[in-house]
């Protein structure tokens, strides 16, 4: 099972457009399952999250672990999935509307079918 897992500082304002860019799963290799889990270590960053031609969330609240920075629970903090086929593309954008930097930690599992 391929495994992308990254931790972001993202900035005031600051926006990552591909918290997965240049991963050599970012483009989905067969057909798979994706699960998703992402955490911050203080609240107000949102999230936008497609593979392929899927919106699997639009614009949703990271959720936040109370100042402590580390990776999301698996398979308990792994709230979002979708099925891809070969070519696929996973996108994971960031923005952080807050007044500070905040840690979002991530781990993408993809299961092949």
């Amino acid at each position: 099972m391929p495994v992308i897992q990254r931790r972001n500082s993202v900035l005031t304002t600051a926006v990552v457009e591909n918290v997965f860019a240049g991963s050599a799963f970012e483009f989905l290799r067969g057909n798979a399952v994706l699960s998703i889990g992402l955490v911050g270590d203080d609240p107000g960053v949102v999230f936008s999250l497609s593979l392929g031609s899927d919106i699997v969330v639009e614009e949703a609240e990271v959720a936040d672990t109370a100042g402590v920075a580390r990776f999301p629970i698996i398979p308990d903090e792994f709230w979002y999935s979708d099925v891809g086929v070969q070519g696929d593309r996973l996108v994971l954008r960031l923005r952080n509307p807050t007044a500070g930097t905040v840690v979002v930690s991530t781990i993408a599992q993809l299961t092949n079918l």
